[in-house]
């Protein structure tokens, strides 16, 4: 008997998509043996700033920054939706066409866990899916009472003992690389090289569209 499909699910603004977006994306995938890791560009996060750029070029940056390189995939269903990018609608609409059997494992990072009790209908995302915590070494978020009661009933120690195709919360450790879209606007915006910082696909994207540049 086959085993079910195993996705992953990293959404962000990626505005743009660097690095550490990616490494995370495929230490995951390789860690559990994903069959798909799905970016998910979001049109209009409700819990941040709008983007800097267009979902028109943060898409296209995701879709050259993945290329050919498997589990790696786009999904662009947030940014076909008309309305902010709620996390538990696009669960519910995966669910809708994979059915109830996939292992779904949406990565979230150590703030935006931190963060999770205000977002749109937090607690039913287990109900679609396993949350993986992205943990590096440096973070000092302290986590409210309703996560650390939330831990104490659905954790599981090895990300790779999560059982059934959704309910349970694990972490795993990062290599920690500090990089940041902030850090690569500013970089950008000043003129500096971000060579090393995105892929060369993506840096390539970018000249041509003269993203990010301060205006003359």
């Amino acid at each position: 008997m086959s085993r079910p499909l195993r996705i992953g699910i990293l959404g962000g603004t990626f505005d743009p998509v660097h690095i550490g977006h990616l490494r995370s994306a495929l230490e995951v995938a390789e860690l559990l043996e994903l069959d798909e890791m799905r970016l998910v560009p979001c049109a209009r996060p409700p819990h941040r700033e709008a983007p800097n750029r267009s979902a028109d070029h943060r898409l296209a940056m995701v879709r050259c920054a993945v290329g050919g390189q498997l589990p790696l995939r786009v999904d662009d269903r947030e940014l076909r939706r008309e309305k902010p990018s709620y996390t538990l609608d696009t669960l519910e609409s995966l669910r809708a066409e994979l059915g109830p059997e996939p292992k779904l494992y949406l990565l979230l990072g150590w703030d935006a866990f931190c963060g999770l009790p205000s977002w749109h209908r937090w607690l039913e995302l287990l109900d679609h899916c396993h949350i993986l915590v992205l943990q590096r070494p440096d973070a000092d978020t302290e986590l409210p009472e309703a996560l650390r009661n939330l831990l104490a009933a659905r954790s599981v120690a090895d990300p790779r003992a999560l059982s059934g195709s959704a309910g349970q919360i694990a972490f795993v450790w990062q290599t920690p690389l500090a990089v940041s879209a902030t850090q690569i606007r500013q970089l950008l915006a000043a003129g500096r090289s971000v060579r090393f910082l995105v892929p060369d696909s993506v840096l390539a994207y970018i000249n041509t569209h003269g993203l990010y540049r301060a205006p003359h």
